[in-house]
């Protein structure tokens, strides 16, 4: 389930993304190109979290 939001989620933000950089631009928004990035956002994200220790911090004793 969480792969499933993930991708809706990038899917959401980098189209969002791609409006308001195309509405800046002043050049026509295509939404399969947001589609099209959100893929390789997602994919990011899955790699930093897999990268990124779970694990808590050990505290140190002063």
């Amino acid at each position: 389930m969480q792969y499933i939001m993930t991708f809706v989620w990038s899917a959401i933000l980098v189209s969002m993304l791609n409006y308001v950089v195309s509405s800046v631009q002043a050049v026509p928004f295509v939404f399969n190109h947001g589609l099209i990035m959100s893929v390789p956002v997602a994919i990011m994200i899955f790699i930093i979290t897999a990268i990124i220790p779970n694990d808590p911090l050990p505290k140190e004793q002063h």
